[in-house]
């Protein structure tokens, strides 16, 4: 006897994604959404004129919306005898609603149930990862003002550079998801329905329903869309929706995947640092044989899926460029696992992330360390300026710290030791004239520019106004993750 251990499910919902998002892409969801695109293709031409549809074929349809499982196998039979998917959900329909039996699919082609459907579940789609992305930069937000004052050592080809602050990084990253929300923003608002466009785009169909009569069959096109909530339908198409326009959707997402796995690469190399971490649970075990460590598994994740999801833009690309004339059918397969799969994976990267960034453990004792050891080397111009200030000569300061400084370097690099410039700067009497003032030269708030300022701008103003919109949707609740 199997069980359904004994068959291979998508990591993707079976362990990692939110079962909202799941929702959108099932199967149920997907034959529930047909009949609803039946039942209000069968209102509008009734509204439109169609006498042959009555009102108790709409009745009956409006009440066996909602497809059950006993619906769903049956349908599963009939395709394997008919080779049609929608044909068979037809006939379980028309058999499930005898009253409309006769209506059902009336002018349409297959693709008005498979490709309006397919717009439906994106543009829902978008509507569940929109305001987790707004949460993910509610979350760093805070965590950027909070940490907008504590420098930090930054780094240029991760060799040490010139001071920033903990909470200016973290602007960088928000910085990026910001255009995110802003590109997902547009792809969803662009999403229209393909409508009743009959088999070749043309409406020939529904021309003939209607007796020649152009402007019904526009309005009926109009009425559809309406009653499907929907502000505009695609002007013109061929069979299908053009496949551009699955381009023009996942091309946010892998934009998207780019900004996740840099802000969790960069996550990874601070663990590494030991200055920030990811959250790591107290029963967490981070290595089966080193029981010390703590692997930042998280981030480890979103990087994981984050290359997944850029790959699959490639797919939506290749595809829309092989479509030859009104549609060939070589899309199907590969949509039917592109789409959903850059859906699942986007939430599941959100999910991820606001986990991550509720919880990140910042370490600033290891941080000033790490800034006192660089600091000596990135105070030599402030050192020089001082001097200049009590009258001497720039060019001689500047000998005297270079030979120093390579001293200095020598110690660290050659016997492991701790920089010691400024102690060899304390025993040079040439640099006597600024011996006190040392402490204030060496302040590391000093070398971090407008990194504060900057923060609490930018979050404040730029953040602020990007995320007003989703006011509602902002939550301080706790993100569990599965295994």
């Amino acid at each position: 006897m199997s069980s359904n251990y004994d068959s291979y499910s998508t990591p993707l919902s079976s362990r990692y994604a939110s079962e909202e998002m799941s929702k959108i892409f099932s199967l149920r969801n997907r034959f529930s959404t047909w009949r609803k695109l039946w039942y209000n293709l069968a209102i509008a031409e009734k509204e439109v004129g169609l006498t042959v549809i009555s009102d108790e074929a709409i009745a009956q349809m409006r009440q066996h919306l909602d497809i059950t499982d006993e619906e769903i196998a049956a349908a599963s039979k009939e395709e394997a005898i008919v080779r049609h998917d929608v044909m068979a959900h037809v006939h379980v329909f028309g058999n499930t609603c005898p009253e409309a039996a006769g209506i059902i699919h009336l002018g349409a082609t297959s693709c008005f149930v498979t490709d309006n459907a397919d717009l439906i579940f994106l543009r829902d789609a978008y509507d569940v990862i929109i305001p987790k992305l707004v949460n993910v930069i509610n979350r760093l937000s805070k965590f950027a003002l909070e940490y907008k004052d504590l420098p930090v050592l930054g780094w240029t080809h991760f060799q040490p550079a010139q001071l920033t602050t903990v909470g200016k990084r973290a602007t960088l990253w928000i910085q990026e998801l910001l255009w995110d929300l802003r590109n997902m923003e547009r792809a969803r608002n662009d999403i229209g329905l393909r409508g009743v466009k009959g088999t070749t785009g043309t409406q020939a169909s529904f021309l003939s329903l209607f007796h020649g009569d152009h402007d019904k069959v526009e309005a009926l096109d109009q009425r559809v869309v309406e009653l499907l909530g929907f502000d505009h339908v695609y002007p013109v198409t061929g069979q299908t929706y053009s496949r551009k326009i699955d381009i023009d959707v996942l091309s946010p997402l892998a934009s998207f995947g780019a900004s996740a796995h840099k802000f969790a690469t960069d996550i990874r190399l601070l663990a590494n640092l030991k200055e920030i971490e990811e959250p790591f649970e107290k029963s967490q075990i981070g290595s089966s044989a080193m029981a010390y460590k703590r692997n930042p598994m998280r981030c480890e994740r979103v990087c994981s899926l984050a290359r997944h999801m850029g790959g699959l833009l490639n797919d939506a690309i290749q595809t829309a460029s092989v479509q030859w004339f009104e549609r060939t059918l070589d899309d199907s397969a590969i949509r039917r696992i592109s789409l959903p799969s850059a859906f699942l994976t986007a939430d599941i990267l959100l999910s991820t992330m606001l986990n991550i960034t509720s919880g990140l453990v910042v370490y600033p004792k290891v941080i000033e360390r790490r800034v006192n050891s660089e600091l000596p080397f990135m105070a030599t111009e402030n050192i020089i300026m001082a001097m200049v200030e009590k009258g001497g000569s720039r060019q001689d300061c500047h000998e005297e710290i270079r030979v120093l400084s390579h001293q200095a370097s020598a110690v660290v690099k050659q016997e492991g030791g701790d920089n010691d410039l400024i102690d060899r700067v304390k025993k040079t009497e040439y640099f006597k004239p600024i011996w006190a003032d040392l402490e204030s030269l060496l302040d590391p708030k000093t070398f971090v520019g407008r990194a504060p300022e900057q923060t609490e701008k930018f979050v404040k103003v730029d953040v602020a106004k990007a995320i007003k919109p989703y006011e509602k949707y902002i939550t301080n609740e706790a993100v569990s993750l599965s295994v």
